[in-house]
């Protein structure tokens, strides 16, 4: 009897050992019960991204549904979309340091010119700014907008002081000046001459020529004489400006090079112009796919360089059909346009360069 005894508490001990390893028990149900009860982890505040870029357009690009789902430092990303002439800002020095805070007020707007869809207007503290619009162009000028987000010592993409830079066309052919007398024939810039008045154009250089009025975007403000005689009837018209102008020999080409930089990403593509026009890079144009070449990369490196770095960047170029040489003809800065079979992979090339540069200052 006693070992029967035994062996039948036995087995009530095993079971009992079975019920707790398989959630049975008190035990077991009071703390699934405690699990229950337990608040969610709070979510940490989401970081804003204010995509300066249209929304109307053929081209226009919708970075909120490029940012869609992404996160830093378990911080969800929301994106504020509009254009330059869309928001207005206000910033004041921070009583806790140097650090300024910059408030982005953006007015209702549309989203879409076919559908009609209005956005609403809302107060934006951005954590970092995406720029892909000109600031300044012929018919507007947009820039007390940047020297908010300047002096609001908010971070942006491109940085606020190559956007300033980039907004003047003789403070970057300046900067461009100087790289190629520091790197000579490896930099190489069409000779150009800068007059601040009418008064003193003497133009020495050889004809045909390119004169080009102030800072002007996409082939407008471009004049092409022959002669000096067309020149002086072209200058006769500044008389009545107060734009500055340039004027440059013109290269007649067999075909423009345009080099694109994206963080560390590089293209290159061959533009052959079908249109029929002398400003080859505007028109109908067929694109080919080039090699990034060594002498590419430099350039865009070198030009990377300017005014304390520049993440977007495109260089543009044409090859002299007298001389078979290639020269530089501009650097396009934040709002340099992509092809359109690539466009999607480089949008999320800048997606993933802002999320860096937002990672870096969160964990700063």
């Amino acid at each position: 009897f006693d070992s029967t005894q035994d062996r039948f508490f036995l087995m009530l001990g095993w079971f009992g050992k079975e019920a707790k390893g398989n959630g049975g028990g008190k035990g077991s149900t009071a703390t699934a019960d405690e699990k229950q009860r337990q608040p969610p982890k709070p979510q940490l505040p989401p970081l804003t991204v204010l995509a300066i870029d249209a929304l109307i357009g053929r081209q226009s690009t919708d970075w909120a549904q490029i940012f869609q789902g992404t996160e830093v430092s378990g911080h969800p990303v929301k994106v504020v979309q509009c254009a330059w002439n869309d928001f207005s800002v206000s910033a004041d020095s921070s009583s806790s340091g140097s650090r300024t805070k910059c408030t982005v007020a953006v007015r209702p707007r549309r989203a879409n010119i076919r559908e009609g869809k209005m956005l609403r207007g809302e107060m934006v503290k951005p954590n970092i700014v995406l720029v892909r619009n000109q600031c300044r162009a012929m018919t507007f000028d947009f820039r007390n907008n940047l020297y908010g987000l300047m002096y609001g010592g908010v971070t942006c993409v491109n940085s606020t002081q190559a956007i300033f830079n980039f907004a003047e066309k003789a403070v970057l052919q300046a900067a461009l000046n100087s790289l190629s007398a520091e790197h000579k024939d490896k930099f190489p810039l069409i000779p150009q001459s800068f007059y601040s008045s009418h008064r003193e154009v003497f133009y020495s250089d050889s004809y045909p020529a390119v004169v080009k009025f102030g800072t002007a975007h996409a082939g407008k403000g471009k004049i092409l004489v022959h002669n000096s005689k067309q020149l002086d009837d072209v200058v006769s018209v500044m008389a009545m400006t107060t734009l500055y102008i340039t004027v440059e020999p013109f290269i007649k080409g067999n075909y423009d090079i345009r080099i694109q930089k994206i963080g560390d990403q590089y293209r290159a593509f061959k533009r052959v112009g079908i249109s029929g026009k002398w400003k080859t890079q505007t028109g109908s144009s067929k694109h080919t796919v080039l090699e990034v070449t060594e002498t590419y990369k430099f350039w865009a490196d070198e030009a990377g360089k300017l005014f304390g770095g520049v993440d977007i960047l495109t260089v543009d170029a044409i090859h002299n059909a007298k001389d078979n040489k290639e020269y530089i003809l501009e650097v396009n800065g934040t709002a340099s346009g992509l092809l359109g079979q690539f466009r999607e992979d480089d949008n999320q090339c800048i997606r993933d360069l802002v999320l860096k540069k937002l990672k870096n200052q969160i964990e700063s």
